[in-house]
């Protein structure tokens, strides 16, 4: 058990499920219009084995998030061909490559775009806000929160997406209960919190306080386009400052400078994870159990990288 004790596990709801992954197994497990729990299981390589490279500090936070959205996508097709029964909706290897440009062709529309081009006008109403790249970028940045959270409360609103939300609830949960050492059972899970200090709302809402930091340091008399392009350019070292933060934290949740950090997001998720029912704690516990199972044949002497899992 101690063995299984020094997992890092993190997760993600889907349609009527929760992907559950360790850094090196992943399963997905969905509740079927029938009411049956049905699952999948995937090894995954091992951080610990990439190229020296891809695990140096900010890049190996890159190489996470990516990995991240692609599992995630998957995860979401598979729940979506339980949850309605369908067989012929899979996405071949295409389809998921455009489908992330896609998600990430939308963010950077929603997140970057937006804020800076509400940011631009802005400055021909107050040109206060243009008097120099401090004012202009902190401006932008706070636009760019205030568009984040109401995207969240806006699909918050959503009755299927409160569904999602409740098995973020779930995974949560059930997550918590596995890192206190109690056995996988709905009554032990249920007694745990909803909001956890490793979510993805953490992650995005430190990517963008990170944002404003960067950014500040970008000339704001530069032309519309400029501004544009530099801030894609600076997206991954964003991303991977972002992981550090997220991942050094997560190592020292018994400071009191790590909760501060943590604060933030966690409040956040008020939003973004919903009490869950039993029948909804039982689908993640089976996820949990999948990626603790497949974990069990990996060598005991295999070295295990402390590796957070967004």
């Amino acid at each position: 058990m101690m063995a299984e004790q020094q997992l890092t596990v993190g997760g993600q709801a889907v349609i009527e499920g929760v992907m559950m992954r360790s850094p090196t197994a992943l399963a997905v497990a969905v509740r079927t219009p029938h009411g049956e729990i049905t699952s999948k299981i995937q090894a995954l390589r091992d951080p610990a084995t990439r190229p020296k490279l891809l695990r140096l500090p900010v890049i190996r936070g890159v190489v996470t998030l990516f990995q991240a959205l692609y599992l995630g996508i998957s995860a979401l097709n598979f729940s979506a061909d339980q949850s309605l029964e369908e067989e012929d909706g899979k996405l071949s290897p295409m389809s998921m490559g455009l489908t992330m440009v896609f998600a990430f062709g939308l963010g950077i529309a929603l997140f970057v775009y937006l804020p800076l081009l509400l940011t631009n006008l802005l400055e021909h109403i107050l040109p206060s806000v243009g008097a120099n790249s401090i004012s202009f970028n902190a401006v932008d940045g706070v636009i760019r929160l205030i568009i984040f959270l109401a995207y969240l409360l806006g699909i918050s609103q959503f009755k299927d997406l409160r569904r999602v939300f409740e098995y973020h609830g779930a995974e949560h949960k059930t997550i918590f209960a596995y890192e206190n050492g109690d056995d996988l059972t709905v009554e032990n899970v249920s007694k745990y919190s909803t909001f956890h200090p490793r979510c993805g709302t953490n992650f995005l809402l430190i990517v963008m306080m990170m944002s404003i930091l960067v950014f500040s340091i970008l000339r704001s008399d530069a032309a519309f386009y400029l501004k544009f392009l530099s801030r894609i350019v600076f997206i991954p070292l964003i991303a991977g400052t972002s992981y550090e933060i997220i991942r050094f934290a997560a190592k020292h949740q018994d400071k009191t400078w790590a909760r501060w950090v943590s604060a933030p997001g966690l409040f956040l998720q008020r939003i973004t994870t919903k009490p869950p029912s039993a029948d909804q704690l039982e689908v993640a516990i089976a996820a949990l159990q999948k990626v603790l199972e497949l974990e069990k044949d990996r060598p005991a002497s295999a070295k295990r990288s402390f590796e957070i899992v967004l």
